[in-house]
């Protein structure tokens, strides 16, 4: 994994202005990034039990989560029911859902699931749902039901609720986002009158460049755009990493280096929520990666996870999901994935 920390910049000079507008206002919340890594945690963190010689844990305590679509094969076959009871004995506190039946065995309505779900020592603590569709005024997203999403979301008690879908309604093109940031910007808005928070989750491509503006990434612009207050972010640190390898020249070949760990640093507070997923060094494939269980690639997550607890509140407002979009063994994948993070010490200073 390349460890520049050389972030990208664009020639777009009204994007430049807002952009750093606001990562003044990110670093002001929590000073800047390189006096945020040196940051001492919470005193309420203080009290976490360490054992002799060892450094505290990396992962806050109640903090580790899992995405289902993880385990939307056990899901289907088993029930939630099963599947959270493993959850709870793996040492997992939270859920994101990815769909609210995800073929399960057997019906089961919100209240059902929200019931199984705290039963098991469990938190629902976001999910997914599309961000439009073509053609279908009727489908379940937030472009053509947002009413319907916010209900479900909140029937729930879910604290946040996001799309996994790109800005890429209007195209690839500054303005395209721009109109897409603003569409992010009404759900954000709707979801915070009832308490929630929207987010929207990367894979590599929100990483690459505007089509009118080659110099531009288009991340730069949804960051530019999107109101601070109602729209976050949950980082997926692999498709992070995967676009730092894909999208570290701009197309003409000149180098655009980025460090997605500076992103986080800059504005910690629009990133309540991360996606934890592992990957091999691959430079043959088109990521830079294979996916691999957590632990078992070359991400350092001791050092992602330790520099955004050290975030002011860092350990307190961040939430880590353990993630693969196609695990050999979905449980032998949540079992291990736990075990690893649970397993981190911060280093000795």
């Amino acid at each position: 994994m390349s460890r520049k920390t050389t972030t990208s910049t664009t020639t777009d000079p009204e994007l430049t202005h807002k952009l750093s507008r606001r990562g003044m206002l990110g670093v002001a919340a929590g000073a800047t990034a390189a006096a945020l890594l040196g940051a001492t945690a919470p005193t309420a963190a203080a009290a976490e039990q360490t054992a002799p010689g060892r450094g505290r844990p990396v992962l806050p305590p109640g903090r580790l989560g899992i995405q289902l679509y993880s385990l939307r094969d056990k899901v289907s076959t088993l029930g939630f029911a099963k599947v959270f009871a493993e959850l709870e004995r793996f040492g997992y506190d939270e859920v994101e859902y990815a769909g609210y039946t995800q073929g399960s065995a057997g019906p089961i309505t919100l209240a059902q699931l929200r019931r199984l779900t705290r039963d098991h020592g469990l938190r629902g603590i976001g999910s997914h749902v599309g961000y439009y569709s073509d053609g279908n005024p009727n489908a379940y997203t937030f472009a053509q039901n947002l009413t319907k999403v916010l209900d479900d979301a909140q029937a729930l008690g879910l604290k946040h609720i996001g799309t996994a879908s790109g800005p890429w309604r209007y195209g690839a093109t500054v303005d395209g986002w721009k109109r897409a940031a603003q569409d992010f910007n009404t759900y954000g808005a709707a979801a915070k009158a009832r308490g929630m928070k929207f987010y929207q989750h990367n894979h590599a491509e929100e990483f690459s460049f505007a089509t009118d503006k080659p110099n531009v990434r288009l991340y730069d612009v949804l960051l530019a755009e999107t109101d601070p207050d109602l729209v976050y972010l949950e980082m997926d640190i692999y498709w992070a990493y995967a676009a730092q390898f894909r999208f570290g020249k701009r197309v003409d070949g000149t180098p655009a280096p980025f460090e997605p760990l500076d992103y986080v640093l800059k504005q910690p507070d629009r990133y309540p929520l991360f996606h934890v997923k592992d990957g091999e060094h691959d430079a043959s494939a088109r990521d830079g990666y294979r996916m691999a269980d957590v632990g078992d690639g070359d991400i350092d997550y001791q050092r992602f996870i330790s520099a955004v607890s050290k975030t002011r509140g860092g350990r307190r407002d961040h939430h880590w999901q353990a993630e693969h979009d196609n695990p050999v063994e979905s449980f032998a994948f949540a079992r291990k994935s736990s075990a690893h993070l649970h397993s981190l010490r911060e280093k000795d200073c």
